[in-house]
């Protein structure tokens, strides 16, 4: 098997969503934490100028969403056909969208305006949001087959991440979310690196 080498800064972030999908799939890889000292030097010499990336090979790889993808391929994670694969980038784009809305009301600098898209994000979106995705979980408490997929990981890390600074609807008013959220901390790999992963500033 290949080396794999991870490289972000010391934080959750958009690093974590490939850091869980490494342990629910049990593969060993290199865990980089940057400091902020650190990042100039490095910075131009990665694809985009941006971090995470993963190396694989003398390979780089960036982007968050594709280096999880490509993990979760490695791991048999990412849906078993292609109409299964589609269904989990279905899910994973949708959490970028709630992400992203999330991410805007949270930088927002006029403190009224914060306020009011606050509001608007917490008693509206994310309600409505929930509902829908709750239609989505199959009777298997899975949003795509039988099994656990990356859609199921990225709907709880996202809603992890969102969670530290947002009010988030109550997820055991959703039989299916709920299924979802037991079957991600259940799985040993995850639950084993949630209880010893690094406490981090963000």
């Amino acid at each position: 098997m290949p080396d794999y080498k991870l490289t972000y800064f010391n934080g959750k972030g958009t690093a974590e969503l490939v850091r869980l999908v490494f342990a629910a799939g049990g593969i060993v890889y290199e865990d980089v934490r940057l400091q902020q000292d650190q990042w100039p030097e490095l910075k131009p010499k990665t694809p985009m100028g941006q971090v995470p990336i993963l190396e694989v090979e003398g390979t780089m790889l960036c982007q968050s969403n594709s280096i999880a993808r490509y993990v979760a391929k490695l791991a048999g994670l990412a849906g078993k056909t292609p109409l299964d694969q589609a269904r989990v980038d279905m899910i994973m784009d949708g959490m970028e969208d709630l992400g992203k809305k999330g991410h805007g009301v949270y930088w927002e600098k006029d403190e009224e305006k914060k306020a009011e898209k606050k509001k608007d994000y917490e008693e509206t979106f994310l309600p409505q949001f929930y509902t829908c995705m709750n239609k989505l979980v199959g009777d298997s408490g899975h949003f795509v087959g039988n099994e656990l997929t990356l859609a199921d990981i990225t709907f709880f890390n996202m809603t992890t991440l969102v969670g530290n600074y947002m009010k988030l609807p109550n997820v055991d008013e959703f039989s299916g979310l709920k299924k979802v959220m037991d079957h991600v901390t259940s799985n040993p790999g995850i639950a084993k690196w949630l209880k010893e992963r690094p406490e981090t500033p963000f």
